[in-house]
C-alpha cells in the first residue's frame, strides 16, 4: 500500500502543468509569508552542507569508515557541486522579491539540480563504467534514478517556512505561514 502512495506522489510531482498548478496553490502562502517576513533584510552569510538530508554527511562518514569505499567512490558524492549550486539558490530564495517569482525560482532551482545530476552521469558515463565495472547506460540510469529521487526530496521537503534547515530561503530568519493569520476578535 505504501508503494502505491509513493508512486502516486511521484507521479503528481513529475506530472505536467496541472500538478504544478496544484503545487503552486498549495505552496504560495508560504512564499508570500517568506517574502513578507524577510522584508528588505539581507541573508546571513552563505553556508552549505553539500547535499542536504544527510546525503553528503552519510557519504563522508562511510568514506571515512571504509577506506576502500573512499578509494573507489571518493570522499563525497561526485555530483555534490550540483547540490552546492542548488543551496546557493535556496539560501537567498533565488533573489526573488515577489511570491510568484519565489515559487518559479524554487521550481527552476530544483529542476536545475535534477538536470545537473543527470548531466554529471552523462559526462562521466564512460569513465565511471570502467571504474565501477558497469556499462555506460547503467551509469546513466543510476544517475537518472538518483536525480529523480533528489528532485522529489527537494520538492517535498524544501518548501519555504517549513522550519527545516534546508528550506527555501534558509538564509533569512525562519518564517511561518501562521504569522500572517490573525484570529478574529469578537
Amino acid at each position: 500500500m505504501k508503494a502505491h502512495k509513493l508512486v502516486a506522489l511521484l507521479a503528481l510531482l513529475a506530472a505536467p502543468a496541472t500538478a504544478q498548478d496544484f503545487m503552486r496553490n498549495v505552496e504560495m502562502p508560504a512564499h508570500r509569508a517568506l517574502i513578507a517576513q524577510r522584508g528588505d533584510a539581507d541573508p546571513i552569510p552563505f553556508e552549505t552542507d553539500g547535499c542536504s538530508g544527510g546525503l553528503s554527511a552519510s557519504w563522508r562518514f562511510v568514506a571515512e569508515t571504509f577506506p576502500k569505499f573512499s578509494a573507489l567512490y571518493e570522499a563525497h558524492p561526485p555530483w555534490e557541486y550540483c547540490c552546492v549550486t542548488h543551496d546557493r539558490a535556496y539560501h537567498n530564495a533565488g533573489g526573488a522579491s515577489q511570491a510568484e517569482e519565489s515559487f518559479d525560482a524554487r521550481l527552476s532551482a530544483d529542476d536545475a539540480l535534477r538536470t545537473c545530476v543527470k548531466q554529471h552521469g552523462e559526462d562521466h558515463a564512460e569513465g565511471y563504467a570502467t571504474r565501477y565495472d558497469m556499462t555506460p547506460d547503467q551509469i546513466r540510469a543510476a544517475h537518472s534514478v538518483t536525480a529523480e529521487a533528489m528532485y522529489a526530496a527537494v520538492r517535498l521537503g524544501g518548501g519555504p517556512c517549513s522550519g527545516l534547515p534546508w528550506r527555501w530561503g534558509f538564509g533569512y530568519p525562519g518564517c511561518s505561514v501562521f504569522h500572517s493569520v490573525t484570529p478574529a476578535r469578537e
